[in-house]
């Protein structure tokens, strides 16, 4: 990427980052106008825990290689999308799929609105090909959890600034904490670790949720 397209995309994804500051305030006026509630959930979502865990574990198939690349959640939800993409981007196979098959599959998460979608800071979450095939020389794979997933403060602070506002976007901010849970051949019970991260994520009203990005901080 040459100097000019760098700086471009970095100015880009500072935008969306103040898209993502005010979006809550937009989603929120849609979600609750008439006393609607988001579909396929029960109530808006807010920053309390969900009471089912998101997680993904390694399940041997016939062949002995694990579990399949990850799909996103058909869903409305962000908070429940939320989780299932950082339980995807914390998880990982060697033995199941290459590292072109894992970011081709992340990728499918993405929004297909260009202007807004970084896969760059999808495909870091990944290993390099390098350290990947040296992962596999000894079978390393990662599960995760998604515990807990809510709207970062500086929404609050947005709904609390302009309640009315609606952004032509719906791009907002996600912040998830989980476990990852690292194994390898000889070694199924490896260690683990506490995870966050916060993601961008759009969830236009008439249709599911995608992935954004990965902010470059947690926001908490």
């Amino acid at each position: 990427m040459s100097g000019g397209a760098l700086v471009r995309r970095r100015a880009l994804l500072g935008t969306v980052v103040l898209v993502v500051l005010v979006a809550l305030a937009g989603l929120f006026s849609y979600f609750t106008r008439d006393g609607r509630t988001p579909p396929n959930h029960a109530a808006t979502p807010s920053s309390s825990p969900s009471s089912a865990p998101s997680s993904a574990s390694a399940s041997p198939a016939a062949n002995g290689r694990s579990a399949a690349l990850p799909s996103p959640p058909d869903t409305r939800d962000p908070i429940a999308f939320g989780k299932a993409a950082a339980v995807a981007l914390w998880s990982y196979d060697t033995r199941a799929y290459s590292q072109p098959e894992l970011v081709a599959a992340l990728r499918g998460w993405l929004t297909g609105e260009e202007k807004y979608a970084d896969a760059d800071s999808v495909e870091r979450q990944v290993p390099s090909p390098l350290l990947w095939g040296r992962m596999a020389d000894s079978g390393q794979f990662a599960t995760a959890s998604a515990a807990e997933a809510h709207f970062p403060d500086s929404f609050t602070r947005a709904l609390q600034a302009d309640p009315g506002a609606i952004t032509q976007a719906y791009v907002y901010a996600v912040t998830v904490s989980g476990k990852q849970s690292i194994a390898w051949n000889g070694a199924p019970q490896g260690g683990a670790e506490d995870r966050s991260v916060t993601l961008a994520v759009q969830c236009r009203p008439d249709r599911p949720c995608v992935l954004v990005g990965v902010m470059p901080s947690v926001a908490p």
